[in-house]
């Protein structure tokens, strides 16, 4: 997700977020019946098209019919949420009535008081079977402000007859991984141009900081009150050393692609998709690897037609997955992806704001949300992702993954690009940790709104 907020807008709307927030009371009395309700309307904020038009309709038929009012949802692109969120949040008479956003945003938002105290609704959402990283990201001082809405973990899809033919198998270590992508890449069956073994790209910052993550590293954390960068700490540098290597030795990935659409070169089909599954161009087989949300399966395979569109149908025989391993062999802690879900500290309507959230966290809604492979906020249903590799894949990956740091800062620091930034110049850099260093230095005055 790309983030264009400029620092000193979010800085300046934070002071006036935190001015003017309620404090999130929910003197509205409940409705005694639907009649109550009647013409009166919530406004709920989706982030992208993640939510499938099945479960936007039970949301809104659901909503009437217990009630009696009309909920209205509006998609937000991803690109412009955060600027969005700032300019409406603070605003009364313009406020949506329950918002979902980055799991990686939250923390910015919670920080200036943009979002009501949901504590006393914690236990009867779910409670403690909520997704806690989550729950620590739109949390202050105890207080529930941001509650997660879905999961979606990130692993490794491969070409099973590449890698076979290149004579190496599902690695069990981060360093086995590391060497296999680049004997792959050197091997480059049927002399492919621009063959990556894994192709990640320059900027692809939310797969890349997994290496990080393996070796013990982090982004940022907190000392002395303040948060800082860690960029140049020693653990991170030896994750950043690796996925440097990768860089030069297994991906002929662009130093300025980012993470989108990654599935695009590991089809051998000569024609690609576009995000609606539409043909959309040419391309051929162009990696063995790549590294993409669960969900990414429906991009990948032979293009063949279903109900008259162009879709991509997955051969178990040609391709497959598998989590990346860590260090210790173990689950790779990588980036959980993902959303919150809060209310507006600004809305009108608090108590029918609540009752939609009742609705979202209730058993029928987050089975609704595995079925169509969005990982349940509530630990109870994760089962109804099914069974089969993809759900495997995703939980497995899921049970060590980890957020990007919970600074208040952090979504100036995506709004501004600065990781893409940085890691679109670790492969050609001879000096590592000078690089990393210089962006600490300009990180670190980001993560603290103050």
């Amino acid at each position: 997700m790309n983030r264009r907020l400029p620092l000193v807008v979010l800085t300046s709307t934070a002071l006036a977020l935190s001015a003017c927030s309620s404090s999130g009371s929910t003197d509205e009395p409940a409705a005694t019946s639907t009649a109550d309700n009647a013409g009166k309307t919530v406004t709920l904020w989706l982030a992208g098209g993640d939510t499938p038009d099945e479960l936007r309709t039970y949301l809104t038929d659901t909503f009437e019919s217990r009630t009696g009012a009309t909920l209205k949802i509006e998609e937000q692109a991803w690109p412009d949420l955060v600027t969005k969120l700032t300019t409406a949040l603070p605003d009364a008479a313009n406020t949506p009535d329950v918002v979902e956003l980055g799991n990686t945003q939250s923390p910015t938002f919670t920080t200036v008081g943009a979002f009501m105290d949901v504590s006393d609704m914690y236990d009867e959402l779910g409670g403690s079977k909520l997704l806690q990283s989550f729950v620590d990201a739109g949390s202050v001082d105890g207080k529930k402000y941001a509650l997660p809405y879905y999961f979606g973990s990130r692993y490794m899809f491969y070409r099973k007859d590449v890698w076979k033919k290149a004579g190496v198998e599902v690695p069990t270590t981060l360093a086995d991984f590391n060497a296999d992508v680049a004997k792959i890449a050197s091997e480059n069956p049927d002399d492919i141009s621009n063959f990556s073994g894994f192709f990640i790209g320059g900027q692809d910052w939310r797969n890349g900081i997994s290496w990080i993550f393996a070796n013990g590293g982090d982004l940022a954390k907190k000392e002395n009150g303040k948060w800082v960068s860690t960029l140049s700490d020693p653990a991170s540098l030896t994750g950043l050393q690796q996925l440097q290597q990768i860089q030069r030795a297994a991906s002929k990935a662009p130093a300025d692609a980012k993470d989108q659409s990654p599935w695009l070169y590991i089809n051998d089909s000569d024609t690609i998709l576009d995000d609606s599954g539409q043909a959309a161009g040419t391309t051929s087989l162009a990696a063995a690897t790549i590294m993409a949300p669960g969900w990414a399966h429906g991009s990948i395979g032979d293009l063949t037609k279903k109900d008259g569109k162009d879709v991509r149908e997955w051969d178990p025989d040609t391709f497959g997955v598998f989590v990346l391993p860590g260090t210790d062999g173990k689950p790779a802690p990588v980036f959980a992806g993902g959303s919150n879900i809060a209310i507006s500290a600004k809305t009108p309507n608090p108590a029918l704001s609540k009752e939609l959230l009742r609705i979202v966290f209730s058993p029928e809604y987050q089975q609704m949300l595995g079925k169509a492979g969005l990982g349940p906020a509530n630990a109870d249903y994760v089962s109804s992702l099914g069974d089969d590799e993809f759900a495997k894949a995703l939980v497995d990956s899921a049970s060590n993954s980890k957020l990007t740091p919970a600074a208040p800062g952090w979504a100036a620091v995506e709004s501004a690009q600065v990781l893409e930034e940085f890691f679109g110049k670790i492969r050609d850099t001879d000096d590592l940790a000078g690089l990393a260093a210089q962006y600490d230095a300009k990180i670190t005055p980001m993560l603290n709104l103050s």
